[in-house]
């Protein structure tokens, strides 16, 4: 069954769409950060994320006049817009085994679409794709991810996308995927630079706090020159899987530093 972070299963089984914005906290499994951490993870001066938040740039929560951030959301926030972020500092509230980020590649495989050039018509592809879910909870997921881009857009600019639900979605009991989709026609995402999308990564994982893991190296990797190439080059899943394995080693030592 899908189950929804942050989001109620009905009682057919179906997940409801409970809709964070801006000024809401974020999900059960994401670390509330000081403006202090924020500024670390972000890799910016502390000034710059009271700015962001007095110009209702970033998505914030107040607790006893205290501002605070969810690392999903910031992590979610700064991904569509090509920003950077330290993942280490938040390894110590993540105890869990790592994915392997090129596990979760080679599970998700590569995928190519034909159909109709659209973003829901994308977006019921990918839901079709799923290969343990049940058609109740395929037609609640793509509810979900119209939903999410009808808050903005999951494309996060030299046309790739990440679509999900605003409040990520796990499949209890998969092994954590990541599918990469090549587009025979690229399609308007509505992304930030107006680059229409033609590479599509679609994530899913058996519990949220995989899917923070996952999301977190999938956007490291899309900032190392080589692996964004082989992406625009539309490369075949070896070279995609030959790039990962490259990178795996620095997402461990990350983890380790962080440990310690």
């Amino acid at each position: 069954m899908i189950a929804g972070l942050g989001a109620a299963p009905t009682a057919s089984g179906r997940v409801s769409d409970q809709r964070q914005r801006y000024g809401q906290s974020g999900s059960a499994s994401s670390v509330r950060l000081t403006i202090r951490d924020a500024a670390r993870y972000l890799a910016v001066p502390e000034e710059t994320i009271y700015r962001w938040i007095r110009d209702g740039e970033i998505p914030f929560s107040r607790i006893n006049d205290q501002y605070r951030l969810s690392s999903d959301d910031l992590l979610e926030w700064a991904t569509a817009r090509g920003i950077n972020v330290q993942v280490d500092i938040l390894q110590h509230a993540h105890q869990d085994t790592a994915p392997s980020f090129v596990d979760a590649l080679r599970n998700g495989g590569l995928h190519r679409y034909d159909g109709p050039p659209d973003r829901n018509s994308i977006l019921a592809a990918l839901v079709k794709g799923l290969a343990f879910a049940e058609d109740s909870d395929r037609s609640a997921l793509l509810e979900l991810l119209i939903a999410r881009e009808g808050i903005g857009s999951t494309g996060i600019g030299q046309g790739i996308a990440i679509p999900h639900a605003r409040a990520p979605v796990v499949l209890q009991g998969a092994a954590p995927s990541i599918a990469l989709w090549y587009l025979e026609r690229p399609v308007d995402f509505g992304a930030r630079d107006q680059v229409a999308v033609a590479t599509v990564f679609f994530m899913m994982t058996p519990t949220p706090r995989v899917h923070l893991q996952l999301l977190s190296r999938l956007a490291s990797a899309l900032h190392d020159s080589e692996f964004r190439a082989a992406v625009k080059d539309r490369a075949p899943l070896d070279r995609i899987l030959e790039q990962a394995r490259r990178l795996e080693p620095t997402f461990s030592r990350g983890d380790r530093d962080g440990a310690g």
